[in-house]
């Protein structure tokens, strides 16, 4: 087997580490996009546990909200939550939370975000996380999900979308 990029073995001790039955998996293609891991998986968009990374702007903090792949981050909304937030760039996304965009986590960043789990994902049984890289995903449901982040689940997507 070939060696595993960092931010895959980070993620899959964090996971280890805080009891969480499923280990990550390592697919044969990337995954960057929802749609792309929803089809290396064989799963519904909706099913995929996207990150999206914004930039706090009264202290520069990484906001993760993690949605399911079918939807959009409302930036209002996140920002009635945490404050007002930017875009944040690929250079600090990676310098934050230690991946690229495309597999960035929910868990292991080299610095903890204020991290938002939007109610979306409560859809599904269970959902895919990225895993520190972009071929790199992790199995679990949704409630487990905010335990493991400890981060609260809200209401972060447009009201216009479908249920």
């Amino acid at each position: 087997m070939e060696a595993r990029p960092e931010g895959f073995l980070r993620v899959t001790e964090a996971l280890r580490r805080l009891g969480h039955p499923h280990a990550p998996m390592f697919l044969e293609v990337p995954a960057r996009t929802a749609q792309e891991a929803a089809e290396a998986l064989g799963v519904a968009v909706g099913q995929i546990a996207k990150s999206v990374i914004f930039r706090r702007k009264s202290d520069d903090r990484a906001v993760l909200v993690v949605t399911s792949g079918d939807r959009r981050v409302d930036e209002k909304k996140v920002t009635a939550l945490v404050g007002p937030v930017g875009r944040a760039d690929a250079d600090f996304v990676k310098a934050r939370t230690g991946f690229t965009i495309g597999g960035v986590s929910p868990v292991a960043h080299l610095t903890e975000p204020v991290t938002l789990i939007d109610r979306e994902l409560f859809r599904f049984d269970e959902v895919w996380a990225a895993a520190g890289h972009p071929k790199g995903v992790f199995r679990v449901a949704p409630q487990d999900l905010a335990a493991l982040t400890g981060a609260p689940v809200e209401d972060v997507t447009p009201a216009t979308e479908p249920a």
